[in-house]
């Protein structure tokens, strides 16, 4: 990788501006060696940050519940909170991002999450618990739109590679906060307020990468609307974007919904299917963790692959090809070959960061790519708040996981259609 950010060649006529303003092109004094790379190390801390507020407080939920005297009702909302946190402040993120420039929205991203995660360990009852939560999802959310903005802006012919760099870390950060929470509490006496405090401390290294970023307007463009690609210096393209009509765009958030139905009911169920079937829940726990840290590697390998390939239909084929197959193998052996089942379906979930990747590659410009990553995980995001809980229902019922089974296998049909479709070869703006 080269010692500064490379910059977009525009490549459209004036009867369709897309020329990156000054601002944009040639962000000031950006092209240092420690800037650019302070820019990675700020990426990298970021996405580490992007999930332990979630995974941290479901290895002590029980914990919170007797200590909050929290009814399971609420318990069950609280797990439900995250993905409808993401689609409703997710969507406010082009709009912050015009104002103040996508570096600085993440930095107060950054802020938000760690105040969170400090705040609700002193949480006296409920509602405050709630209430602290929410403000690190709010964090959580305007970041997970904006990262592939910041990747498309400062690293544009390095799509693949950043976009793997910071999904890998965030992979990481889900599987370190989800493994590592539980000992953690241990060693700290016991306490789960001990337990989730000690996150905030990774927060707080982020906060202190992001803020040299954006008290130099170069890199963060703060107060500048062509810091999103969306202002007066980008000839008003962004505004007359109408993403709701471009076919690409629908697929893609349909293909990030469905994407992450299947992560969320995965790391719901998977070890109560494990259980159920003979597995003791040790091993249970031991096997979804291995899902997980699928995502390490496989993160960073994907994106890469993907920029290299006109269109990623086959890769989005593949992955759904192991996870029909690690579907049917739960439902027919799911002990016997419970470890292969378990990778089979990390690699699935890799759906993931090609979907970020996809983001990054459907826009020829940085407004473009903003818009289109708020409307994708917005909408994909509200697509998967029911599949969870139909799950459940469906077990409930039905008294086995033969009928969820076939639910999760006959979603992943539709997630390879979407998939292929949203990975062809074209950008939002050739259709809107």
């Amino acid at each position: 990788m080269s010692d500064e950010p490379q910059t977009q060649t525009p490549t459209r006529t004036r009867a369709l501006p897309t020329s990156p303003s000054p601002a944009e092109a040639a962000p000031p004094r950006a092209g240092t060696v420690w800037l650019t790379r302070l820019l990675v190390l700020g990426l990298v801390l970021a996405a580490l940050n992007l999930r332990p507020a979630i995974t941290s407080l479901g290895a002590l939920l029980e914990e919170v519940r007797t200590g909050l005297h929290m009814s399971g009702g609420v318990a069950g909302v609280l797990t439900s909170v995250p993905p409808l946190c993401f689609a409703v402040f997710g969507i406010t993120a082009p709009r912050l991002a015009r104002r103040f420039g996508p570096g600085a929205v993440v930095f107060a991203g950054m802020v938000a999450i760690t105040a969170g995660l400090a705040l609700r360990p002193f949480a006296g009852g409920t509602v405050a618990f709630l209430a602290a939560s929410a403000l690190a999802l709010m964090g959580i959310a305007v970041s997970n739109v904006l990262m592939p903005v910041i990747v498309k802006r400062y690293f544009p012919d390095r799509v693949g590679t950043m976009t793997g760099l910071y999904s890998m870390a965030l992979a990481l950060g889900t599987s370190l906060a989800a493994a590592a929470t539980v000992p953690v509490t241990g060693a700290l006496g016991g306490g789960w307020r001990a337990g989730l405090a000690v996150w905030a401390v990774l927060g707080a290294f982020a906060v202190v990468a992001w803020l040299p970023l954006v008290r130099r307007r170069g890199a963060s463009a703060t107060g500048t609307g062509a810091a999103a690609g969306t202002g007066p210096g980008t000839g008003g393209e962004a505004p007359a974007l109408r993403i709701t009509r471009s076919r690409t765009a629908w697929a893609l958030a349909c293909f990030f919904g469905l994407q992450a139905t299947g992560a969320y009911i995965t790391m719901g169920w998977m070890p109560q299917i494990f259980r159920d079937a003979g597995v003791s829940a040790g091993t249970a726990g031991v096997l979804l963790a291995v899902t997980m840290v699928m995502g390490v590697p496989l993160a960073f390998v994907i994106p890469r692959l993907a920029t290299r390939m006109k269109n990623q239909g086959p890769i989005v084929v593949a992955l759904g090809l192991c996870g029909l197959t690690g579907y049917a193998g739960l439902h027919f052996a799911p002990a016997a070959g419970a470890w292969a089942w378990a990778l089979l379906l990390g690699v699935s979930n890799c759906a993931f960061p090609l979907a970020l990747t996809m983001i990054g590659m459907r826009s020829r410009t940085g407004g473009g790519v903003v818009r289109l990553s708020a409307f994708a995980q917005s909408v994909g995001y509200l697509i998967s708040i029911p599949g969870p809980t139909l799950v459940g229902t469906l077990y409930e019922h039905s008294g086995g996981w033969g009928t969820p089974l076939a639910l999760m296998a006959g979603l992943m049909v539709p997630q390879m259609i979407v998939g292929i479709v949203a990975g062809r070869d074209r950008t939002i703006e050739d259709e809107t």
